[in-house]
């Protein structure tokens, strides 16, 4: 097994021992981000030297849910609630040698094209990586 899969087994293995898991499913209706994208990507992209993808949006969501629901950006320590100030979000990224998910560090202090570059760089670092 290579360095890289022991890393991720032994990460899957410390989330399902420190983590509680769940599976939700949700639908939403994407229309209006479509709609946002397809109107601003040209020039996003353009201002930027990024194209602006849907990652983006999702990750400015869940930091706006985090923010309004904090017992769900919170961890277990023994007997304590630990509420933590900060927001980090994981992005699961694609490469030859399997998926991985970096972490964008401080997701609220970012804007949306800060995010799209943070993408594309773990992208990028991922298919290097092979």
């Amino acid at each position: 097994m290579s360095r890289l899969r022991q890393r991720v087994a032994e990460r899957l293995v410390m989330s399902q021992q420190t983590n509680a898991i769940l599976t939700t499913f949700n639908e939403v209706n994407m229309k209006p981000v479509m709609d946002l994208r397809a109107k601003y990507k040209d020039r996003f992209e353009k201002e930027h030297g990024i194209k602006l993808g849907f990652m983006g949006f999702f990750v400015k969501a869940v930091v706006a849910a985090l923010k309004k629901y904090p017992i769900v950006n919170a961890s277990v320590d023994g007997n304590d609630i630990v509420y933590h100030g900060y927001f980090d979000v994981g992005v699961a990224v694609g490469s030859p040698r399997g998926l991985v998910v970096p972490v964008i560090r401080n997701a609220d202090q970012l804007s949306l094209a800060e995010i799209e570059k943070q993408i594309a760089d773990f992208g990028k670092r991922a298919r290097r990586a092979s």
